[in-house]
């Protein structure tokens, strides 16, 4: 049984979330809690926040917390916002404003026989 959770439209660049994404990937959800706890990136809450809520998820559904790890954690481009700042001469410059989508899905360790 696996439990998924989302963060959809962060106002993060995906670029900066996939660093943090991959440190934690395939880790036990406490060690993973852990690491981001005392990360100093912003990513590294949202991302915090997003298993925090899968994990309530599986809690959720009565699973057994302590064997929990995560098994998929991926961050994929959302809708960028686009603005203009205005430059010399008239001229207008485009900002781009990236948004993501941050996915963490967690399952329950197989008891080994």
């Amino acid at each position: 049984m696996s439990w998924t959770a989302r963060h959809r439209y962060a106002r993060i660049s995906p670029r900066k979330v996939k660093p943090v994404m991959d440190l934690i990937r395939g880790r036990d959800v406490e060690e993973a809690l852990n690491l981001l706890k005392f990360m100093p990136h912003r990513a590294a809450m949202l991302v915090r926040k997003v298993l925090a809520s899968a994990v309530a998820n599986a809690t959720e559904a009565e699973a057994d917390t302590d064997s929990l790890y995560i098994l998929q954690a991926y961050v994929n481009e959302a809708p960028t916002m686009k603005r203009w700042q205005p430059k010399d001469r008239g001229r207008a410059f485009p900002i781009r404003k990236r948004n993501s989508h941050i996915t963490i899905t967690i399952e329950q360790a197989r008891a080994r026989k």
